[in-house]
């Protein structure tokens, strides 16, 4: 998470900003995945189109409220890459967004 939190802009008064373009810069340069956590840098890295990956955990537990993770407006096709099912209940999915 340092390296997104680095590649995010600082503005004046407005605090952080999400800079899409310092993160297809830092994608680049390293030599592994960047991960991206927490719904409001989630919904940004899908809205701009840079979440090439999707791992999901399944709680089976209902809660309501919070805040959105996927943005209103964007519809993501999916192919299936592993599933795995744990004693506890929990399904866990991970996904690669098609082209």
């Amino acid at each position: 998470m340092e390296y997104i939190r680095n590649a995010t802009q600082h503005t004046e008064g407005d605090g952080p900003r999400f800079d899409p373009q310092a993160v297809r810069d830092l994608k680049a340069q390293l030599p592994r995945d960047v991960s991206v956590a927490g719904p409001t840098l989630a919904a940004d890295a899908i809205r701009t189109g840079l979440v090439d990956e999707y791992h999901l955990l399944v709680v089976p537990t209902m809660l309501g409220g919070g805040t959105r993770v996927l943005p209103g407006n964007v519809r993501i096709r999916l192919d299936l890459l592993d599933e795995r099912r744990f004693a506890n209940g929990i399904v866990y999915l991970r996904y690669q967004a098609q082209a």
